[in-house]
């Protein structure tokens, strides 16, 4: 599970059913240079990944990269450009998942301003091969950085969508349905804090259904001072 020492996530399976508004996210926080270093825990406690969290800013865009290393070998490494300049908006994401922790490895690549979305497999023999495909993206794409987004919205928000682009075939746009859930707590060393809690639905091809993962996130903001 791949997640920073501000974002704390739960998976299960739900049915979606509420209604909900499509929007680009406005910018309330503007995003500054981070170096952040966290770990990843089994339900038992045990630590299965070390984490680095990078970002770096140029002008109104944002680069960042968190890559954990699992104690197995495997590698989850994701680099995300977006600008922050009144709304967000995704520039390019590039996200690779690979080694016996993940059941099935990922290369998948997509740039928003041209609309290529790319998938890098290998073969049983050892051969790559690289699929492109040219998709109509929305403008709220929020590939790699749904976390940044949920910190600029308000947590009294009305539920809203935003699109995504999962890495299956040349690319399958979906859309997240995501509602906030008022406010829990949460320990970060000694000190304890409350977190907004968001809850994510995914919804297929605009079909609402019960669905295979499903995701709670806890945005830190006070853990950053926001």
């Amino acid at each position: 599970m791949r997640r920073s020492d501000f974002l704390v996530a739960a998976f299960w399976a739900i049915t979606l059913s509420t209604a909900a508004t499509a929007e680009r996210i406005s910018v309330r926080h503007i995003q500054l240079p981070m170096h952040r270093f966290m770990m990843a825990r089994s339900e038992a406690g045990k630590i299965i990944a070390t984490g680095e969290f990078t970002q770096v800013v140029q002008g109104d865009e944002v680069t960042m990269r968190m890559i954990y290393r699992f104690s197995d070998g495997s590698i989850d490494d994701e680099t995300t450009t977006y600008r922050q300049q009144g709304t967000f908006q995704l520039v390019r994401n590039h996200h690779i998942e690979k080694g016996p922790f993940f059941a099935k490895p990922v290369d998948f690549a997509v740039d928003a301003a041209t609309g290529i979305a790319t998938s890098r497999t290998t073969d049983k023999n050892g051969k790559i091969h690289i699929e492109s495909e040219h998709m109509g993206l929305p403008d709220d794409l929020a590939n790699g950085f749904v976390g940044t987004l949920l910190l600029n919205v308000p947590p009294n928000t009305a539920p809203f969508r935003v699109g995504m682009l999962a890495p299956v075939g040349g690319g399958r746009l979906i859309r997240l349905l995501i509602s906030p859930e008022g406010k829990q707590p949460f320990l970060t060393g000694a000190q304890t804090l409350k977190a907004t809690v968001f809850r994510i639905h995914p919804e297929l091809g605009g079909i609402v259904g019960v669905i295979a993962l499903d995701a709670l996130f806890d945005v830190c903001a006070e853990a950053l001072g926001i």
